[in-house]
């Protein structure tokens, strides 16, 4: 025998035959409707999503930028410190993904001996901000990665070791697409254009903030314009 349905039920179940289909909720949507914004599987069976702002989202892709420099360029320094490392500090992880290709193998043999972002960056950024990178890498090193094996960085820098990752490096900037004409050279997803460029120098945080697209963070609220050098032309 099928079960009964209690008097007192029937309107509830009449209402909501008849809302569902102005709604747009189909078959398959088998929760009431006070559960249909529960999660987004059930958000979605119900053909509701647009109706649920409070649903949790899936976290968007992180922008990803690469920046070709040398490390003796003023204008490559600058960008690095005074916007890519200032935004990489304010934005959460997994908003941007940087990607440094550096023409010095003090910088290249550092990267390759911690090898995560976190570690090295921080270290290149002191390096960057002071008057002589070779100089200065002892003590960027005991205040940034103290834990950062000097020797074997040494041996690198000395070695074959730091020659193959700067030929790995001039072979990545040699298959630029269109072909570098000076440094700093950025590339945001994969493209660069005069514009891009332009923008990333101006302001960087900016860029980045409305690239994204997943939930915008509180930094995004405004970002200040950076003066800049001119390029190092080849």
């Amino acid at each position: 025998m099928a079960p009964t349905v209690p008097l007192s039920v029937l309107p509830l179940v009449a209402l909501v035959a008849l809302v569902a289909p102005a709604l747009g909720v189909t078959p398959d949507c088998d929760r009431p409707a006070h559960l249909w914004c529960r999660s987004p599987e059930t958000a979605v069976a119900c053909q509701v999503e647009s109706r649920c702002p409070d649903l949790p989202h899936p976290a968007a892709a992180p922008v990803q930028l690469s920046l070709f420099y040398e490390s003796l360029c003023p204008a490559c320094r600058q960008f690095l410190v005074r916007a890519l490392f200032s935004t990489w500090l304010q934005l959460p992880s997994g908003m941007l993904n940087i990607t440094l290709v550096p023409y010095g193998n003090a910088q290249a043999c550092l990267m390759h001996e911690a090898k995560d972002f976190s570690t090295y960056f921080p270290v290149i950024f002191c390096l960057e901000s002071g008057t002589s990178v070779t100089k200065n890498l002892e003590a960027c090193l005991q205040v940034y990665a103290p834990d950062l094996d000097r020797s074997r960085i040494a041996t690198c820098v000395q070695g074959d070791t730091g020659m193959a990752l700067m030929h790995q490096n001039a072979q990545l900037t040699e298959a630029l697409d269109p072909p570098h004409q000076y440094v700093p050279w950025i590339v945001i997803n994969g493209k660069h254009t005069d514009e891009l460029q332009a923008q990333a120098e101006n302001s960087l945080l900016g860029l980045i903030c409305h690239l994204y697209q997943g939930e915008k963070p509180e930094a995004c609220g405004g970002s200040k314009t950076l003066k800049t050098l001119p390029g190092c032309r080849h």
